[in-house]
């Protein structure tokens, strides 16, 4: 199970800094920590699903489902579920 940490004004995931978030009505979330250097729009990141799994996800993707929305900056320190 990652481990959702606040470090100061920023989340850390495994210890990995979360640089973007997205949330969505049916609560799942997606946490990007890498972007992926070859494909701007594509990112390394934890997704909270059923299961919470790392793995690769498309910013257009999610971008275009108006049931999908990015965190705000200030809310991302405290955003996931976390036991």
């Amino acid at each position: 199970m990652p481990k959702l940490e606040t470090k100061g004004n920023h989340l850390e995931i495994d210890g990995k800094r979360v640089l973007k978030g997205w949330e969505s009505f049916s609560g799942w979330y997606w946490f990007g920590v890498e972007k992926v250097e070859s494909d701007p729009g594509m990112w390394f990141g934890l997704v909270q699903g059923f299961e919470d799994e790392w793995g690769y996800f498309s910013e257009a993707e999610l971008k275009s489902n108006r049931m999908i929305w990015k965190i705000k900056a200030c809310d991302l320190p405290i955003a996931g579920r976390r036991q």
